[in-house]
């Protein structure tokens, strides 16, 4: 139980009162990161009866689940979208780069880019009984690609931070497990939901082994990352698969 007060005190702006934090802890709660998703999986499934009960648009219920749920993470993920966007623009030093106060242009047009994905695909989803769970599974996607970021193979790129917390605290076998149970509830929504878990482990993996090569390990920055853009590819997955 402390360790998934921890994911939700590091993950979401409910007030939790947090334990002792550990290596072992962190590791657990990025492991447990998928049940911090439960109150965004809510909002998902009364934006869809909203919208199948016509009181509001699917444009709408899009917009105010995609807020709703940044809201809900104090728009932690999305910053650290933007300052890992400008870390891999940077032609010097990228880690210095992520801790500026500021946020460059390839933050900007990142963060744009990924919220009128998200808002789009989402559009298209709700109408849906079977596509919303597929959306639901995409959200649970995204949280499961953060114990890959924090697997025993993957360092941390700076001495300090989030980061350095986090980095090699789950083992391999661990954050496999989590994805193939998160495999076998997508299956629920059919191919759609399966398409959608398949596609965002793919895009986070594939952000994860970009990050490395360039930063050389991970931050909390990447951790942010990993999480908008893992659930932006499972949704346009769910998309694709109808």
């Amino acid at each position: 139980m402390n360790e998934l007060r921890l994911a939700f005190g590091l993950l979401t702006t409910l007030p939790v009162r947090l334990p002792k934090v550990t290596r072992s802890s962190a590791g657990w709660a990025m492991t447990l990161a998928p049940l911090t998703t439960a109150p965004l999986l809510v909002m998902v499934a009364l934006a869809h009866w909203s919208v199948r009960h016509a009181w509001l648009s699917p444009l709408l219920a899009a917009l105010l689940v995609v807020a709703a749920g940044n809201a809900l993470t104090r728009g932690l993920h999305l910053d650290g979208l933007a300052d890992t966007a400008d870390g891999f623009a940077t032609p010097r030093d990228p880690l210095a780069a992520m801790k500026a106060s500021d946020v460059g242009p390839a933050g900007v047009v990142a963060l744009v880019l990924v919220l009128l994905g998200q808002v789009a695909a989402l559009e298209l989803l709700l109408p849906w009984d079977s596509l919303t769970l597929a959306a639901g599974a995409a959200v649970l996607t995204s949280r499961v690609v953060l114990a890959w970021g924090c697997c025993s193979v993957v360092p941390a790129a700076s001495p300090d931070g989030l980061g350095a917390m986090v980095a090699g605290t789950v083992p391999v076998w661990r954050a496999a497990l989590g994805s193939l149970v998160v495999l076998a509830l997508s299956a629920v929504a059919g191919w759609p939901g399966v398409v959608a878990v398949v596609v965002g482990l793919a895009a986070g993996l594939v952000l994860l082994l970009r990050a490395r090569h360039r930063f050389g390990g991970i931050t909390g920055d990447v951790l942010g990352a990993l999480v908008e853009v893992g659930l932006l590819a499972g949704l346009v997955g769910a998309v694709l698969a109808v």
